[in-house]
């Protein structure tokens, strides 16, 4: 027998040919095929008329050749001898069947392990799809019944494949977007056409009290003639990917809706028609009396009375409301809103439960509207601002899903941002002085506390507790985990001095907020004191002397380094660990408003737990005493032990200060704290697009390694823009960084000094959008310059629990 090329059912791909071997009733190669000779070497006439015997040993198994009648295939693993003496192993499949000279042959098909015999590949991809592919898949007939479903279907709609098949699509789901995309499925059996459908909401009915959300596609199955035979339909539940859109949305809206005025009223009201309906079906807002008084919120026990200010319902005129907006409501103690105001913590209550049972037990007109109206799940937020309550929102459902951790998460989100907007209205009513006002809202109070640094601080103006001057601190969080210490002093006393004090720290926190190095940072400040004399000058027409001294200093938790420069001020005290306390060489400089001379920046490394004592010349009391006398006995006084950072404070003020100072007195003293190593993570970025993945790669297997990987599709996003941003428009070199503190900072830095800015993309533009993206996913985002190029940075709040 010749040659000859193997038949159809051998073929593995348009290109290639798995080897066949006839073999015929007596054990005799009877056939050998182009691919035997290509792999195994032998000629056709060397190979045919030959025992099998000598070229196929089949492993640990009789020849399937001499199986008996009636076992008409075979499938194993057997070696081959080739022409050159060496064995071959290979994995076979063997068909009997009958020649046309009735005898019987055995027709083997065999190729190398680990490649695929014939039909192998449909068979595995079959199996594949139908019990592990994560797409859920189903098959229809042209009468749309089911044919078939896979395991992830199944586990999908809670109906297994036994039980769907011969069911239409309405049969386990429910919903107009369902039945309508059921006609859609339709259009594909009749045009063979594919069809998408996004964002159709329905529910299954194995679970019909919780709405989905489902992405579906449609495709017609053909047969060889091209001729429908049914179709095929991919679903995914993409409820909480639409959820976290609509939160986005909806809080987005909140931004500009809550808010427009300063009237309590038209605020609360703005609130409760954010939240309706796509929050909850009915909203109040109650309030505490004090907030229309302007006066601060004073502690409340056993009933609680509270000002109607809102009510937002579904439906027209809020029919299920017992009071209306500027009624009185009286809540016991014992209710769940009053207990949410009392523990500051929302809460989230079915009708059923014993709390709310015993609350509308006690409120039989209360009770009558919840039956009437069939509320069932009820959530309260606290209303809190500047860590004061100020009254309490409820969100009620009717019926479908209760409401959960998201809902409870948005609620709050939307209720703190009413808040704010509600205690600056009390602000706003509220009749104080002017000096007064001013002189409590610049000065940070009480101890700080952060990652970088945690910080006390004490004020004592000249003349009493009471009064007014221009002396002033602060505490500004920078990004990259870096906090900025200042301590500044303006010449005189009074209205004028704490106005201007007040100018200055704002100007401050703005050029803080660009991340100036301190030297930079003294120079635009003396600027400002300039300008600022100028228009004094101008708008009096008195000759206007402002003076000011001031020091700036920014500390790093992760490289324990700090950089500090002053204008005139008083030199920052040190203490290390041990004990020991150092007055700090730093340059002088001038005053601030004398202009045209330059400000030096110096760095030093503090170790850990190390403490930074910055002050003004009020402390030392050199009006009373020298100068060199009052820094010793500061130095002393800071070597002192103490339990605390603010039990220091005050033995610094104690010692230092005199009987009756004369001019006001700042003291900001911080402790130094680390970054450990396993908080920071680099990676050296090529200038290539391609390493985009790579990066983005390197930052999920981080977040996972510290326990992070909730924060994963974000910071994917995130990595993603800031580092094609930075290859793309950017220099080398590109460094990615990650750092695990109170938040998730993501810091992509780059050789060029081009600032990147945030702009609105029009439709047709391919791109433009990335920054806008960042900003909108986390909770700030900035650029910071350095002397070898800049840092784009972005934070997300790292989720507890």
């Amino acid at each position: 027998m010749n040659t000859y090329d193997a038949p159809p059912y051998a073929r593995l791909s348009d290109t290639e040919l798995a080897p066949v071997i006839m073999i015929d009733d007596r054990g005799a190669v009877s056939g050998w095929s182009r691919d035997a000779e290509r792999l195994l070497g032998y000629p056709a006439g060397d190979a045919v008329g030959r025992p099998a015997a000598e070229l196929l040993v089949p492993d640990g198994t009789p020849p399937f050749w001499s199986l008996p009648a009636g076992q008409d295939g075979w499938s194993g693993k057997l070696s081959a001898r080739r022409q050159d003496g060496g064995l071959l192993a290979l994995r076979g499949l063997g068909y009997r069947f009958t020649d046309h000279s009735a005898r019987g042959q055995w027709m083997l098909v065999a190729e190398a392990p680990g490649r695929f015999l014939p039909h192998e590949a449909e068979r595995t991809m079959l199996n594949w799809l139908f019990t592990r592919c994560p797409v859920a898949v189903t098959l229809f007939d042209t009468e749309l019944r089911c044919v078939r479903q896979n395991a992830a279907m199944s586990e999908l709609t809670g109906v297994s494949e036994t039980e769907r098949r011969g069911k239409r699509l309405l049969e386990v789901v429910s919903g107009a977007d369902l039945q309508a995309w059921e006609g859609r499925m339709r259009q594909v059996i009749e045009t063979g056409e594919p069809a998408f459908g996004n964002g159709l909401h329905g529910r299954i009915l194995t679970a019909p009290d919780h709405e989905r959300v489902f992405s579906v596609t449609a495709s017609a199955l053909h047969d060889a003639r091209g001729t429908v035979l049914g179709l095929c339909t991919t679903v995914a539940d993409v409820t909480e990917q639409h959820r976290a859109r609509e939160r986005l949305t909806l809080l987005n809206e909140a931004s500009t809706r809550i808010g427009s005025t300063l009237d309590v009223m038209q605020t609360a009201q703005e609130l409760a028609a954010v939240a309706v309906p796509r929050l909850a079906d009915w909203v109040t807002v109650d309030l505490l009396e004090t907030m229309f008084t302007g006066d601060e919120p004073r502690p409340f026990a056993g009933v609680v009375v509270l000002r109607r200010v809102a009510n937002q319902s579904i439906l027209e005129g809020a029919p299920e409301a017992v009071h209306q907006p500027g009624d009185a409501d009286y809540y016991p103690a014992h209710s769940p809103p009053v207990r949410c105001m009392v523990t500051g913590r929302s809460a989230v209550h079915r009708v059923t439960d014993p709390a709310m049972r015993a609350w509308l037990s006690d409120d039989p007109a209360r009770e009558r509207k919840f039956q009437e109206y069939g509320f069932q799940s009820i959530m309260s937020v606290p209303v809190r601002a500047r860590g004061m309550t100020l009254g309490v929102t409820v969100f009620f459902r009717r019926t479908g899903e209760p409401f959960a951790d998201d809902d409870r998460l948005l609620a709050e989100e939307l209720v703190a941002r009413a808040a704010v907007c509600l205690d600056n209205a009390r602000r706003f009513t509220r009749e104080r002085t002017a000096a007064l006002t001013l002189q409590q809202s610049l000065l940070p109070q009480g101890v700080t506390s952060r990652t970088a640094i945690e910080t006390a601080s004490r004020y004592l103006p000249a003349g009493g507790q009471s009064g007014l001057g221009g002396d002033w601190f602060d505490v500004i969080p920078l990004s990259g985990a870096r906090v900025a210490l200042v301590v500044g002093d303006v010449v005189g006393h009074g209205l004028m001095a704490a106005a201007t004090m007040g100018r200055l720290r704002t100007a401050v926190r703005t050029l803080a907020d660009v991340d100036l190095p301190p030297d930079e940072l003294l120079t635009h400040l003396d600027d400002v004191v300039i300008r600022l004399a100028t228009e004094d000058t101008e708008s009096t027409g008195d000759h206007a002397v402002l003076g000011a001294t001031c020091i700036y200093a920014v500390y790093d938790p992760i490289t324990r380094k700090c950089c500090l420069a002053r204008a005139g001020h008083p030199p920052p005290a040190v203490v290390s660990p041990a004990g020991e306390v150092q007055l700090l060489a730093l340059p002088a400089g001038p005053p601030l408003g004398l202009g045209d001379l330059p400000f030096e920046s110096t760095e030093i490394e503090l170790p850990e737990g190390s403490l930074l004592a910055l002050y003004t010349d009020g402390l030392l009391g050199v009006r009373e005493r020298d100068p060199d006398d009052a820094l010793e006995w500061l130095c002393r006084a800071l070597a002192e032990p103490a339990p605390s950072l603010g039990a220091l404070c005050d033995q610094v003020l104690e010692a230092s200060l005199p009987e009756r100072p004369a001019d006001d007195a700042a003291l900001l003293i911080a402790r130094t704290q680390a970054l450990s190593r396993d908080q920071v993570a680099f990676l050296d970025v090529p200038v290539d697009p391609s390493t985009v993945a790579t990066a983005r790669s390197w930052a999920t297997a981080q977040l996972a390694a510290w326990g992070l990987e909730n924060a994963s599709f974000i910071t994917e996003l995130v990595v993603s823009e800031l580092v094609t941003n930075a290859i793309r428009y950017a220099a080398a070199p590109v460094q990615l960084r990650l750092i695990r503190d109170r938040t998730l900072i993501c810091e992509v830095s780059d050789g060029s000094s081009t600032a990147p800015h945030m702009r609105r993309a029009r439709l047709s533009d391919e791109g433009g959008r990335g920054l806008l993206l960042v900003a909108q996913l986390t909770q700030r985002w900035g650029t910071r310059h350095t002397r070898e190029g800049k840092t784009i940075w972005c934070e997300q709040l790292i989720a507890e629990g």
